[in-house]
Protein backbone atom coordinates (compact mmCIF):
# COMPACT_ATOMS: atom_id res chain seq x y z
CA UNK A 1 0.00 0.00 0.00
CA UNK A 2 1.48 3.38 -0.93
CA UNK A 3 2.31 5.74 1.95
CA UNK A 4 -0.16 8.34 0.71
CA UNK A 5 -3.09 5.93 1.11
CA UNK A 6 -5.28 6.17 4.18
CA UNK A 7 -4.96 3.30 6.60
CA UNK A 8 -7.78 2.84 9.06
CA UNK A 9 -8.41 0.43 11.88
CA UNK A 10 -10.21 0.29 15.21
CA UNK A 11 -7.81 2.74 16.86
CA UNK A 12 -5.73 4.01 13.95
CA UNK A 13 -6.24 6.55 11.23
CA UNK A 14 -3.12 7.61 9.37
CA UNK A 15 -3.29 9.97 6.44
CA UNK A 16 -0.28 11.10 4.46
CA UNK A 17 2.47 9.53 6.54
CA UNK A 18 5.54 11.72 6.06
CA UNK A 19 8.56 10.09 4.45
CA UNK A 20 11.64 9.47 6.56
CA UNK A 21 13.77 12.58 6.95
CA UNK A 22 17.40 12.87 5.97
CA UNK A 23 18.70 11.44 9.28
CA UNK A 24 19.14 7.69 9.03
CA UNK A 25 18.55 5.73 12.23
CA UNK A 26 20.71 2.73 13.01
CA UNK A 27 19.40 -0.12 15.14
CA UNK A 28 20.88 -1.00 18.54
CA UNK A 29 21.57 -4.71 18.72
CA UNK A 30 24.08 -5.25 21.54
CA UNK A 31 22.88 -5.85 25.09
CA UNK A 32 25.59 -3.57 26.52
CA UNK A 33 24.19 -0.63 24.56
CA UNK A 34 20.68 -1.31 25.91
CA UNK A 35 22.08 -1.42 29.47
CA UNK A 36 23.96 1.87 28.99
CA UNK A 37 20.77 3.53 27.76
CA UNK A 38 18.87 2.16 30.77
CA UNK A 39 21.26 4.01 33.10
CA UNK A 40 20.81 7.34 31.27
CA UNK A 41 17.89 9.76 30.85
CA UNK A 42 14.31 8.48 30.95
CA UNK A 43 11.00 9.93 29.87
CA UNK A 44 7.98 7.92 30.93
CA UNK A 45 4.87 8.27 28.82
CA UNK A 46 1.52 6.46 28.99
CA UNK A 47 2.26 4.36 25.88
CA UNK A 48 5.93 3.50 26.46
CA UNK A 49 9.14 4.45 28.24
CA UNK A 50 11.87 6.30 26.33
CA UNK A 51 15.46 5.85 27.47
CA UNK A 52 18.03 8.11 25.84
CA UNK A 53 21.76 8.57 26.18
CA UNK A 54 24.30 10.86 24.59
CA UNK A 55 27.23 8.76 23.35
CA UNK A 56 29.36 11.86 22.82
CA UNK A 57 30.32 11.20 19.20
CA UNK A 58 29.16 12.39 15.79
CA UNK A 59 27.80 9.04 14.66
CA UNK A 60 24.19 8.74 13.43
CA UNK A 61 21.50 8.27 16.09
CA UNK A 62 20.59 4.72 17.01
CA UNK A 63 17.28 3.29 18.18
CA UNK A 64 16.35 0.08 19.98
CA UNK A 65 13.07 -1.55 20.93
CA UNK A 66 12.20 -3.90 23.74
CA UNK A 67 8.99 -5.53 24.92
CA UNK A 68 8.99 -8.01 27.79
CA UNK A 69 6.63 -10.91 28.36
CA UNK A 70 4.55 -8.58 30.54
CA UNK A 71 3.16 -7.23 27.25
CA UNK A 72 1.61 -10.60 26.46
CA UNK A 73 2.23 -13.47 24.12
CA UNK A 74 4.51 -13.31 21.07
CA UNK A 75 1.76 -11.90 18.87
CA UNK A 76 1.13 -8.97 21.26
CA UNK A 77 4.88 -8.31 21.71
CA UNK A 78 5.48 -8.27 17.96
CA UNK A 79 2.53 -5.93 17.41
CA UNK A 80 3.82 -3.59 20.13
CA UNK A 81 7.30 -3.56 18.56
CA UNK A 82 5.87 -2.89 15.09
CA UNK A 83 3.96 0.11 16.46
CA UNK A 84 7.06 1.41 18.27
CA UNK A 85 9.17 1.00 15.12
CA UNK A 86 6.68 2.99 13.08
CA UNK A 87 6.47 5.93 15.49
CA UNK A 88 10.27 5.93 15.70
CA UNK A 89 10.55 5.94 11.91
CA UNK A 90 8.25 8.95 11.66
CA UNK A 91 9.22 11.04 14.69
CA UNK A 92 12.81 10.11 15.51
CA UNK A 93 14.02 10.37 11.94
CA UNK A 94 13.17 14.07 12.11
CA UNK A 95 13.95 14.90 15.75
CA UNK A 96 16.80 12.54 16.69
CA UNK A 97 20.15 14.14 17.44
CA UNK A 98 23.44 12.74 16.20
CA UNK A 99 25.42 10.79 18.76
CA UNK A 100 22.36 9.69 20.77
CA UNK A 101 20.92 6.26 21.55
CA UNK A 102 17.15 5.93 22.01
CA UNK A 103 15.43 2.85 23.44
CA UNK A 104 11.64 2.51 23.41
CA UNK A 105 10.29 0.12 26.01
CA UNK A 106 6.73 -1.14 25.54
CA UNK A 107 4.17 -0.99 28.34
CA UNK A 108 1.62 -3.73 29.06
CA UNK A 109 -1.75 -3.14 27.33
CA UNK A 110 -1.00 0.52 26.53
CA UNK A 111 1.49 0.12 23.68
CA UNK A 112 -0.85 -2.17 21.77
CA UNK A 113 -4.18 -0.50 22.56
CA UNK A 114 -3.30 3.21 22.63
CA UNK A 115 -4.36 5.14 19.50
CA UNK A 116 -1.50 5.72 17.08
CA UNK A 117 -1.84 9.52 17.14
CA UNK A 118 -1.49 9.51 20.92
CA UNK A 119 1.62 7.32 20.70
CA UNK A 120 3.11 9.84 18.27
CA UNK A 121 2.31 12.72 20.63
CA UNK A 122 3.83 10.74 23.52
CA UNK A 123 7.07 10.26 21.60
CA UNK A 124 7.34 13.93 20.68
CA UNK A 125 6.85 14.92 24.36
CA UNK A 126 9.40 12.31 25.48
CA UNK A 127 12.02 13.53 22.98
CA UNK A 128 11.54 17.11 24.12
CA UNK A 129 11.90 16.00 27.75
CA UNK A 130 15.18 14.12 27.29
CA UNK A 131 16.75 16.92 25.25
CA UNK A 132 16.01 19.69 27.77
Amino acid sequence: MPPEANVTGPNVQIADVPPAASVRLEVISKRADFLRAARAKRAGQPGFLLQARNRGDDAPPRVGFTCSKKIGNAVARNRAKRRLREIARIALSAKAQTGWDYVLVGRPTETVSRPFAQLMADLERAIAKVHT
